[in-house]
């Protein structure tokens, strides 16, 4: 096992990230989600929504921090921060004035695989927001002005990696991990990007940045609320429907396979600020857009194992042995390339963390070798059903959810689906999942966050 030792305040990745019948309640569909390209590709996803009159308008472009040149780490991140900045036709900060005196909210973010623009307004607002995206689509202005917006922006987004990355020791741990995890794929480099590359980041790469991937053909307009989808059309039509494609987005993504773990690392980071130990191990995990029923499974398996106060590893290790206040198991399958599937526990008081893991790692072995009852599987599949159904009541996150799944090459019916096909995970097929991850032959990173003494 290779060791890693940090310390200190010594700098990680953030990641922006839930009865027995085998039944779930499904609110009334009274939304029947719909689509339609406009004639400059851009595609337009409506998510009617009556009950208020109220909007959630989102732009969702297909470009995050995998796409990034070599060297040029953050940029898609600190794009998203200048795209709330000046046009040739709005002031610096004037985007936000608009959108605030108007009464509603707005926000973004990045990701690895996408970036997304939102606002949420009244309905009567809804053509207004068009216009201020379509506008800055096109008319952003980037300068080397030294109190312009690339350069003003740069240094917010240096300072925010100081406060909510190096000053964070769990995030510090994290970034370590997933850089070690993610070896030789674009996922390595965290989203906010490397401190000494941001700093680098110049205005004619955010230029250079801009042409390249923020034009319609590579954007998805996702409109959720009180608005039929020929209110959307026509509005789209007359705002996006207007801009002329560049024709630079030309869909080549980075994504590719994950490769494997070879042997297994320790990373172990101390800190003054840690007040609570915690342990974990990070397994190469699965896609659901790349390998759907597998990551399913594993959904499902991972649930029965430690996905609450009811499951395997809770009930032995919190209530029963008393070895951990806390201890979990999950996976980050939501992104396009593999993520983690991550088992994790902090220890009781006087629990080393040699005892930790050798109790964790025990009750995963007895669940590899005895496998899943039916009432458990039922249990944890009506659990993921439920939520993803009721999530369907909020109309924010169905515009989350359906324009994350586009962005990375799903599909509506992606989303549609995917309580009944939980529904459909068998014992067998959960528990045979779990095996392939944690199975003896796979190697991980197990991590630890220790307090360490104030440095003098």
């Amino acid at each position: 096992m290779k060791r890693i030792l940090t310390g200190g305040l010594a700098a990680l990745a953030v990641f922006a990230l839930p009865a027995l019948a085998d039944t779930a309640a499904e609110p009334s569909q009274s939304w029947t989600p719909t689509t339609f390209h406009l004639d400059n590709g851009m595609q337009v996803v409506v998510i009617p929504d009556h009950r208020a009159p109220v909007v959630t308008h989102m732009v969702w472009y297909k470009v995050g921090a995998v796409d990034e040149a070599p060297g040029k780490s953050g940029i898609a991140h600190l794009f998203e921060h200048v795209m709330f900045q000046q046009t040739d036709t709005l002031a610096p900060g004037e985007f936000d004035s608009i959108v605030s005196r108007n009464g509603g909210q707005s926000n973004a973010f990045t990701s690895w695989d996408y970036t997304a623009y939102f606002e949420r307004v009244a309905k009567e607002q809804l053509g207004t927001m068009m216009e201020l995206e379509a506008d800055r689509m096109v008319n952003l202005v980037i300068d080397d002005d030294p109190e312009g917006a690339f350069i003003s922006e740069r240094d917010v987004v240096k300072e925010e990696r100081r406060q909510r990355i190096d000053n964070n020791p769990g995030v510090i741990l994290q970034e370590q991990v997933l850089s070690e995890l993610w070896k030789g794929h674009p996922y390595e480099i965290t989203v906010i990007g490397n401190m000494d590359e941001v700093a680098a980041l110049t205005p004619e790469d955010g230029l250079n940045f801009y042409h390249e991937y923020y034009s319609p053909e590579n954007a998805i307009l996702v409109v959720a609320g009180d608005v039929s989808e020929d209110e959307v059309r026509t509005l789209a039509e007359a705002t996006y429907g207007q801009i002329v494609p560049t024709g630079t987005a030309h869909g080549q993504r980075k994504w590719r396979d994950v490769p494997l773990l070879t042997e297994d690392d320790l990373i172990v980071h101390a800190d003054p600020k840690v007040r609570q130990p915690v342990w974990s191990r990070y397994y190469n995990g699965v896609s659901q857009i790349r390998t759907p029923h597998e990551a399913y499974a594993l959904e499902v398996g991972l649930e029965v194992l430690g996905g609450g106060m009811t499951s395997r590893l809770y009930q032995s290790l919190v209530e029963q042995q008393q070895l951990a206040i806390s201890v979990s198991s999950y996976a980050w399958s939501d992104l396009h390339d593999p993520g983690p599937a991550v088992i994790s526990a902090s220890p009781a008081p006087g629990v080393s963390m040699d005892e930790l893991e050798t109790a964790v790692m025990a009750e995963v072995e007895l669940a590899l070798e005895e496998g899943f009852t039916q009432a458990e599987v039922v249990r944890a599949r009506n659990k993921l059903a439920a939520t993803a159904i009721y999530s369907r009541d909020s109309q924010s996150t169905m515009a989350n959810v359906f324009g994350s799944t586009l962005a990375i090459g799903g599909t509506i019916e992606d989303v549609l689906s995917y309580p009944d096909e939980v529904r459909a995970i068998t014992p067998d097929e959960a528990i045979a999942a779990v095996r392939k991850i944690f199975g003896p032959d796979r190697h991980f990173i197990e991590a630890q966050l220790l307090p360490s003494e104030e440095e003098n």
